[in-house]
């Protein structure tokens, strides 16, 4: 009897009409290094663009991965997972994904405004997925979580440099460790 497995998500990528990363976030190590993440970026949108993904997920399989997209304006959204990974599984993460992105954005789910709120796109996928296994597929709950975060310091993320997001993350950190 073959071994049953947790579902896994090998990656989540967010690219614009060009197919240039917007964000993505990889949790295997079947791409060695960037130059293979971008190779592989480039092939799954080469091969996906000209489908019609715009009002329900499509499903295909490429270079050994499942792979679910969703297109909505110039914003191409992917989920991949295993060979041998549950499609309605990835669907259900890409459609979170999707529906969480939309929540937080207020509809306004375009590369502009997905490029000025990165940091909630990017807390949004830590929010799904952590290390491939899945955390939350309900979307209120994803865009609740993140609205959190963001809004437990003074600054909005998006108006912090980088040493007051260190500075914010060390007090969290401290604050969590006195608890």
């Amino acid at each position: 009897m073959g071994e049953l497995l947790d579902p896994f998500v090998s990656n989540i990528l967010l690219l614009d009409d060009e197919g240039k990363r917007v964000a993505v976030k990889y949790y295997s190590d079947y791409w060695p290094n960037n130059a293979a993440k971008l190779t592989f970026e480039k092939s799954v949108f080469t091969k996906t663009q000209r489908m019609n993904a715009r009002q329900e997920a499509e499903i295909g399989l490429y270079e050994g991965h499942v792979v679910v997209f969703k297109f909505v304006a110039d914003l191409y959204f992917y989920v991949t997972g295993r060979e041998d990974e549950n499609e309605l599984i990835l669907a259900t993460v890409l459609q979170a994904f999707f529906d969480a992105v939309s929540i937080l954005l207020r509809g306004n789910v375009d590369k502009k405004t997905v490029l000025e709120n990165l940091d909630l796109i990017l807390l949004c996928l830590d929010e799904i997925v952590d290390g491939g296994t899945i955390l939350e597929t309900d979307a209120n709950s994803i865009a609740s979580k993140v609205a959190m975060r963001g809004a437990e310091s003074d600054v909005p993320f998006s108006e912090q440099t980088f040493s007051q997001a260190l500075a914010t993350a060390k007090e969290h950190l401290t604050r969590s460790l006195l608890k």
